[in-house]
Formats: C-alpha cells, structure tokens, sequence
C-alpha cells in the first residue's frame, strides 16, 4: 500500500511506539528535536515492543507509526506480518545497551542470584526425580538453602514486553540448556525452547504491565518481593530499589557495558523507509536519534540509565542512519 499524496500533507507529526525500555530515551531525544524548532515535537508512546511492532506493521500510511522502539530485535513472525501489510523496507538502528535487574527494596535483604536460582523459583516445570514437573517452590530458600526464606513473589513484564523476551532467552533458556531433565524430555530443540520459556501461574510471578515505575512502587509496598526492571529505572531510584547480583556479578555500568553481567541486552530502534519522504522531519529526526551527541560516549542516552555502544556497533548504526538520511536530508 502506498502513501496517498493527502497523507503525505497530513503527517506533519512523527509517531513512535514500543518499549518502555527504550521510551525515556527516544522521548528526551523527541523533546531535544522539537526545541530545535524545525519540526513538531514527535509523540511517543509506550506500547511494549511486542504490542508497538504490531502497530508498526499494521501498514504503510498516516494510520501507522513511523518508528518502533524495541529491547529485541524484530523477530521472524513480526517481519511475515510487517510483509503482509506492505511494510516491506525497514532499517534496524542499534541504539545502546541495558541490563535486566532483578531487583528489592533497600529496606530488605540484597539477593545473590545464579540464573538457575532465578529458573528454579520462575519456571513453570522443574526437574524433580529425573524429569520436568509442576514448579512446587514456594520461598527463595527451599530453592537455594544461602537465599532469604522469604515466598517467591516477583513482579514482572507481560507477554508484550520485549524485557519479557529478553529474560525468557537471556535467562530461563540459558539456565534451562544445562539441565538434562529438560533436553531428555524435549528432543525437539523447538520444543525444549518453548518449555524453557514458560513460567508459573499460580501467583509466584505477577504481571506488571509495561510501567516499571509501577514496579519500583509495588517493591516499596511489599519489601519480600523481587520485580524485573530495566537498569535505567534502578539508577533512577537507587534510594529506593537495589538491584541483585547475578551469577556473583552486580548490574552496574561498568559490567554491563564490559559485557561482564548476564543479563544485559541491546535496544534498538525500527524505522519504516517507506516514510521519510512523506512524514515531515523523519529523517532529521532518525540523525538526532543517532547523533554523537545523543547516543555517544558523552552522548544524552546515558541521563535515561541507558549505556552507550561500543565504538564498532556505534559506527555500524551511524552508517546506516546516514544511508538512510543522505538522500532526503539535502545538504
């Protein structure tokens, strides 16, 4: 479906959507380009990154977002169905780094976590005798004699969330490859992926919605209770939360920008091509997102807790940022 020539006249305001990860930064970016004064401030919105790609690949046009914010990347499923709606040129942008802390209010015990602890208490089936069964866990200790003998209370993202997918890969896959139960019951590595991933629904792990902000107040509310969240919110409320080590190593900026802590990921940004020429200030806007000065060493991504790429994924994104802006920004 193409841009008709009345919604090239009518979008005069960029439209972003998707992770709440990503959401404070690209938002400090939209606020920074619409002071600049050429342009309308973009309006962005925090949708998840699942729920914001299928608003991005609703279609081409004035109805659909130009951009999604994502904490993964675009996966198989979301391109066949960016496809089916004619959304057939995107460009990934590479943005910067965050970790996934499991954190508590400061006003309890600070947890040491291994990601088989964090399996053990999350996962729907567990090995007992030999074989996945029913997760009957109910306190941090029965699943680690060193942890607090507190119940298994832990806030999290929904189903949308690409922190969601991002703790399901980056922890419950990887804590479920080193037990033998689970590949003896699932030879299918599909399938065994999927088993990996469930996780319990009997009250031990409480959606959160996409707000962590939500999060940091249920953790001050109920100080036996963990809640999963983008490292940016725990810079922002160190006074409130600490976040736990994992695996021996703490979710600081130095350990999650080395690649030292386990739990770390990389954000991106998803842009339709097939809008810069009809959405006013698109482009201008793809080269702030980019710019070293905003996602550089020094760069303003750092104010929202987010960490900057290293300098060859940095160059990477810069490139092609400027393929995509060179030939609609005119010198």
């Amino acid at each position: 479906m193409a841009l008709s020539a009345a919604a090239a006249q009518a979008r005069e305001q960029i439209r972003v959507v998707g992770s709440s990860t990503v959401y404070p930064y690209v938002t400090l970016a939209a606020e920074a380009f619409g002071k600049e004064g050429g342009f309308r401030t973009p309006i962005v919105e925090s949708t998840g990154t699942g729920g914001g790609f299928k608003l991005f690949c609703g279609g081409v046009g004035d109805d659909f977002p130009d951009i999604n914010n994502a904490s993964r990347r675009i996966t198989d499923s979301e391109l066949a169905l960016c496809r089916a709606h004619g959304v057939t040129d995107i460009a990934e942008l590479a943005i910067g780094y965050d970790g996934i802390v499991f954190a508590n209010s400061v006003r309890a015990p600070h947890f040491s976590l291994s990601l088989r602890d964090i399996f053990l208490a999350l996962a729907r089936d567990v090995p007992k005798n030999g074989a996945p069964a029913p997760n009957r866990y109910s306190s941090w200790r029965e699943v680690n004699p060193a942890l607090p003998d507190v119940p298994i209370r832990v806030y999290g993202p929904p189903p949308t969330s690409g922190t969601r997918d991002a703790f399901a890969e980056l922890v419950m896959e990887k804590a479920c490859d080193a037990m033998p139960e689970f590949a003896a019951a699932h030879v299918d590595p599909k399938e065994r992926k999927n088993a990996c991933r469930l996780l319990r629904e009997d009250g031990c792990y409480i959606e959160a919605g996409e707000n962590y902000n939500i999060v940091i107040q249920k953790l001050e509310t109920n100080p036996q209770a963990l809640g999963i969240i983008g490292y940016g919110y725990l810079a922002e409320n160190q006074a409130k939360v600490q976040g736990s080590l994992v695996n021996g190593i703490p979710p600081a900026y130095q350990q999650i920008a080395g690649g030292a802590y386990p739990v770390a990921r990389v954000l991106y940004v998803y842009v339709k091509r097939q809008h810069l020429r009809h959405v006013a200030g698109l482009a201008e806007f793809i080269h702030e997102l980019t710019s070293t000065a905003a996602i550089g060493p020094e760069g303003y991504l750092t104010q929202t807790g987010l960490l900057p790429l290293r300098e060859n994924l940095l160059r990477q994104t810069q490139a092609v940022a400027a393929q995509l802006t060179s030939t609609v920004i005119q010198p």
